[in-house]
């Protein structure tokens, strides 16, 4: 007990450490003056006020509050309701605690754990907050102009491409109004893959393998129809599949690992376009070609991806989802379709089991109560129901 009197008699900020960052249950067991541990770059107005509500003494994140790219008001927001920040403490940081631990936060951003150094962040003050946002929102208006300049410039080069389909190949001619989808390779395109088995089942839609994902379709027991990527990228295997095969091409013709198709000894067809995204060209193919709906598995894309400047969110990969339209489908949005909750699934289990024991009762009571034996009476019970019937009917 001495002990630990004396860690809470040391300066600094006292609380209990919650892991609330993605996966964690540290809000369940969220007690007013905890503090959090999130994982949350550019937080948002929303998870900022999820913690507020809890009433957090402090929130230390593995990230940066603002990264400069997004003019974000979760910061003000926590700090308005008087909770102390640190940021950018690192990934070791959430391996190293456990939740619920108590913990001390120092002046200078260090984070004990008793006599245990955790970690250490930078503590975001109000001047900060507000020179992150004014440099942020500067930025966000530069980017943007850059890239609608790039995204014009990529209407001016492929508008034949965008409005005619100018350049698509013929193969894929039986995707009309068809079910499509779309493999690209992805942090968790596999897991997608098993998630969409009972779709796959019911639909037979057309499979599309992009650059490495084709080989995961077989090897997940699929055969991809179409293969739309490097071949450089993809398995002897695969391209021997059966599939057909294209190749992005520069716009001049070239194509990359067109010499590796030909020593196969595999019929390919080139696809020329300003872009260098097999996923974009196969969407492109997909809608070119009629089909009645594309899902995509794959790293999907919206408006805050092109905020932040990802990687894959180019003007060609925003037009092409813009000329796919309703069309082009979420896989995680079928996966919830068929995904079947467990509580609705126990409910039934629950009421089959109790029908058959009702089931059971009922017979076991006629059974019993009659003076033949157990036969004889189960007998004689349905024979009086079947001349009962007759006499109604």
């Amino acid at each position: 007990m001495s002990l630990f009197s004396r860690t809470q008699e040391l300066p600094g900020l006292h609380g209990a450490l919650r892991d609330c960052t993605p996966g964690g249950n540290g809000m369940k067991k969220f007690r007013a003056g905890d503090i959090a541990v999130i994982n949350a770059a550019n937080i948002s107005r929303q998870e900022a006020q999820t913690l507020i509500d809890v009433q957090p003494a402090a929130v230390v994140n593995v990230a940066e509050f603002s990264t400069g790219t997004i003019p974000n008001y979760g910061p003000h927001m926590l700090l308005d309701a008087q909770v102390e920040l640190l940021e950018n403490v690192g990934d070791e940081f959430v391996a190293g605690f456990r939740d619920g631990k108590k913990a001390r936060i120092t002046t200078d951003g260090e984070v004990f754990v008793g006599d245990t150094l955790l970690g250490q962040g930078s503590k975001v003050e109000r001047a900060k907050a507000e020179k992150d946002f004014a440099e942020a929102r500067r930025n966000l208006v530069d980017h943007m102009e850059a890239y609608f300049g790039n995204s014009i410039e990529f209407i001016h080069s492929e508008g034949p491409l965008l409005i005619d389909g100018l350049g698509i190949p013929e193969a894929g001619a039986e995707m009309r109004e068809r079910k499509v989808l779309v493999v690209s390779p992805s942090e968790d395109h596999r897991g997608k893959i098993k998630g969409l088995r009972n779709f796959i089942r019911e639909y037979h839609p057309v499979l599309v393998g992009v650059d490495s994902a084709a080989d995961s379709l077989v090897e997940l027991g699929y055969t991809p129809d179409l293969i739309v990527g490097n071949p450089q990228d993809i398995a002897t295997e695969t391209l021997r599949s059966g599939a057909r095969v294209i190749l992005p091409a520069d716009p001049d013709g070239t194509a990359e690992g067109l010499e590796r198709i030909q020593d196969l000894g595999i019929g390919a067809m080139t696809f020329p376009a300003a872009t260098d995204s097999a996923n974009d060209l196969a969407l492109l193919l997909a809608d070119y070609h009629e089909a009645e709906m594309i899902v995509q598995v794959g790293d999907s894309l919206d408006l805050d991806d092109i905020f932040a400047a990802e990687a894959r969110a180019t003007p060609a990969a925003m037009l092409t989802r813009l000329k796919a339209g309703s069309r082009l489908v979420d896989s995680s949005a079928i996966i919830n379709l068929y995904t079947v909750k467990s509580g609705s699934s126990l409910t039934w289990l629950w009421a089959v089991l109790g029908i058959l024991v009702a089931l059971a009762a009922v017979v076991l009571i006629v059974g019993l109560g009659g003076e033949g034996t157990f036969t004889d009476n189960l007998i004689d019970t349905w024979n009086n129901i079947a001349l009962t019937v007759q006499g109604w009917l």
